[in-house]
Formats: C-alpha cells, sequence, structure tokens
C-alpha cells in the first residue's frame, strides 16, 4: 500500500494528528503526518511545513508573512503542487477549522478523481461546495471543535482513520475495457440521453452527468485530464444560467475545455428553454411576470424568450467557432425539452427560432465544423439516433 496522507495545521491540531497516525497505521495502513501549518508544530510530523511550501510557485517565504489570510491562501496552493507532485499517494485524510480546511480540501481537488479524500472539518455541516468544487471528497462533520482530543473527538477521528484505510485498500474499480464518452442530462432530456446511451453502451463506457453547474464543470475537468475520448454535450442548459442568472451556472468555461483539447465533440440544444431558480419566492423581481413552471417547491423554471435565446444561441455558436476538434452541433426543430413541446407550459416556436437562427447564424462551418437541423423533438428516437450517427462518424 503507498502512503495515506494525514494532513492539517499540526501548530493547533497536532494532539488529533498524532492520534490520527496511530489509527491509520492500527487499521493497517502507512501514514505519513503532512504539516500545512503555518507556524512552528506542536507535534513530530514526517513531512515539514517548510517542506510543502516550498513547492509554491514563488517558494516558501510566505511562512514568514504577517498576513495570516495571505499565508493561508498561498498554503493551499503550495499543497496542491506538492502533493500532485507526488506518486505514492494512495488517500488522504484532512483535518481542519476554517483555514486548515481550506488548505486541505484545495490539494485534494488538484488529485485526480478515484484517490480516496476524506475531510474531517468544523465546517462539514455547512454549505461545502467551496470546498468540495467538482472533486470526490467526502467531508465528516467533526462535531466538536478540534481543539484537543476528547469522547466525541477521537470517535468521529477514529472511524474516518479507518475508513480511509479501507477506501484505500479497496483500490480502483476494474477498467471496463471500453472508452468513455462524457454525457450531458436534465430531467427533460433524459429519454433522449437514455435512448443514446442504449445505442452506445456496448462500445463505450458511457459516463452522464447532471447538467446542474457542478455536473457541467466536472464532465469538462475529466476533459481536460484527458480522461474522456468524446462528448455527446446533449443538454447545453448550463449556459442559459450562466448569461442569465440562474442557480444552475458552470460558469464562463463552459466549453473551454473542448476547445483546449479538440476533443470530438456532438452537442445539441437541449434545456436551453429555461434558467433555473430556487423556491418561487426567490425569482429576481425583473422575471417575476415571465413564463415560470414550479418544478417542485424547491426549484422554478423560467422560460427563456427569443431575445435571451439568440444570445444563447450567440453565446455556444462562438464558443464552438473556436473549438479546432471535430463538431458536430444538431438541432432539434421541434422543441428541446419535455416542456417544450404542443401543450406543454414552455412550447413557443418563435423563441426556438430565434435559438436556431442565432446558432445558424454564427457557427462558422467547415468540413470539421457542422451544423444538422432536423425535423423532430429533442426526445425523438429519430433524434438520439442521429446523435449516435454523428458521433460515431467523428470518433473513427
Amino acid at each position: 500500500m503507498k502512503h495515506i496522507l494525514v494532513v492539517g495545521t499540526a501548530d493547533t491540531k497536532g494532539e488529533e494528528l498524532c492520534y490520527l497516525r496511530a489509527a491509520v497505521a492500527e487499521a493497517g495502513g502507512r501514514p505519513l503526518v503532512v504539516d500545512v501549518g503555518i507556524r512552528p508544530p506542536s507535534c513530530d510530523v514526517d513531512v515539514a511545513r517548510t517542506e510543502v511550501a516550498a513547492g509554491h510557485p514563488a517558494g516558501g517565504g510566505f511562512l514568514s508573512s504577517n498576513d495570516r489570510g495571505d499565508a493561508v491562501s498561498a498554503m493551499g496552493e503550495a499543497f496542491a503542487h506538492w502533493i500532485t507532485a507526488r506518486d505514492d499517494v494512495a488517500a488522504v485524510l484532512g483535518i481542519g477549522g476554517g483555514g486548515g480546511t481550506s488548505i486541505v480540501t484545495r490539494g485534494m481537488r488538484a488529485l485526480a478523481i478515484g484517490i480516496p479524500k476524506l475531510m474531517v472539518s468544523t465546517l462539514a455541516s455547512g454549505d461545502i461546495s467551496p470546498y468540495l468544487d467538482v472533486a470526490d471528497i467526502a467531508m465528516v462533520p467533526s462535531v466538536t471543535d478540534l481543539a484537543g482530543l476528547n469522547r466525541i473527538s477521537r470517535g468521529v477521528l477514529r472511524n474516518a482513520a479507518f475508513g480511509i484505510v479501507g477506501m484505500a485498500r479497496a483500490g480502483a474499480p476494474p477498467d471496463p475495457g471500453r472508452p468513455p464518452v462524457g454525457l450531458t442530462m436534465f430531467g427533460v432530456t433524459t429519454p433522449c440521453v437514455t435512448a443514446v446511451v442504449a445505442q452506445l453502451r456496448d462500445r463505450f463506457d458511457c459516463v452522464v452527468f447532471h447538467a446542474t453547474g457542478t455536473g457541467g464543470r466536472a464532465m469538462e475537468k475529466l476533459v481536460d485530464s484527458g480522461s474522456m475520448t468524446g462528448v455527446i454535450d446533449v443538454t447545453t442548459t448550463e449556459v442559459c444560467d450562466h448569461l442569465l442568472g440562474g442557480v444552475l451556472s458552470a460558469g464562463p468555461d463552459r466549453l473551454g475545455a473542448i476547445e483546449r483539447t479538440a476533443i470530438p465533440y456532438v452537442g445539441s440544444v437541449g434545456a436551453l428553454d429555461m434558467v433555473n431558480f430556487q423556491a418561487i419566492e426567490t425569482v429576481p423581481a425583473r422575471y417575476r411576470d415571465r413564463n415560470l413552471y414550479r418544478h417542485n417547491p424547491q426549484v422554478t423554471l423560467m422560460r427563456t424568450d427569443a431575445a435571451e435565446n439568440r444570445q444563447i444561441g450567440r453565446w455556444i455558436a462562438e464558443k464552438l467557432n473556436r473549438c479546432s476538434g471535430p463538431v458536430r452541433f444538431l438541432i432539434p426543430e421541434r422543441g428541446v425539452s419535455m416542456l417544450d413541446a404542443p401543450g406543454m407550459a414552455f412550447y413557443d416556436p418563435a423563441a426556438d427560432a430565434a435559438l436556431f437562427a442565432a446558432i445558424d447564424g454564427t457557427l462558422q462551418q467547415s468540413s470539421d465544423r457542422r451544423l444538422v437541423r432536423l425535423p423532430h423533438h429533442i426526445n425523438d428516437p429519430e433524434f438520439s439516433q442521429a446523435l449516435v450517427a454523428s458521433f460515431l462518424e467523428i470518433i473513427t
């Protein structure tokens, strides 16, 4: 077994780090205590803070800074550089309060998906999205503060130690032996994506991402890392939220990985008829008189109009114009989601026409970059078949 890194700020969490080192060893792991503190440690460590700090591109001089905030930020960057340079990491077990959690999870986020990462934190019962982003980090509430061992913290930390050893021993799952392809799906495009997967699963390892902002970012992170051989981006709805202020934005770098890697890409306009908000009372005042649909008590959808669709269409096409790899973009002219069909809440052919025209008028077509318009709804079997045919054309 490689090393299980036990990481924390040894100036304030020394007792806990020593306890975890013993517990990991008792469970059968090979612990290595890594100090990411700013001040001198209060316990014996295996990797000194100065060694970690030296991984910062500008060196470890920040350890002498009087600005703790700047030093914590710099140590997080240093730890990310230090940990990704190692090839002996079986798993990472971190502990921390506010500063420690920020430092340790920054390094965890830099590691490949699949390496076990477990963070025991005083912040784990609140909003942890800034610490996780799109990484596979498991967070455990410490329950008590990490300010010395007690009957509660001993139990929490011991469970974490034995848990991380079990994760490390499990190892990676068997390789399915098929090349991975990323797909994006929303509830309202599920029939389409399900049909695509059914047609491809014998030849490809189909990795489906929920287009909720984090899903799109996770897919593109894997594309950037070389973990995908192609993408079928049926559901580009996150662009609506990015441009119009919804809550499920993947940010301005959506489609950025496609440009950077030139990966074979098939895209579509799935769920570009909607912007996502939370409960209906959270919808911004400027949108209160719009076509709103209560998906459930916690989720409210807003129908995009023609002007917004022109903006969305141009944004997507301009992104694709910068892609040098093979691109196929398919438009289902009879509707882009379950709600965009005759008799449904978001059926609006004029708004759709504006979207399609904006893409058609902006996309610079070539032998490698093609737009295909089809007289089908996005969830029609014929449209999923066309997506598959386009993908097989550019992937083989």
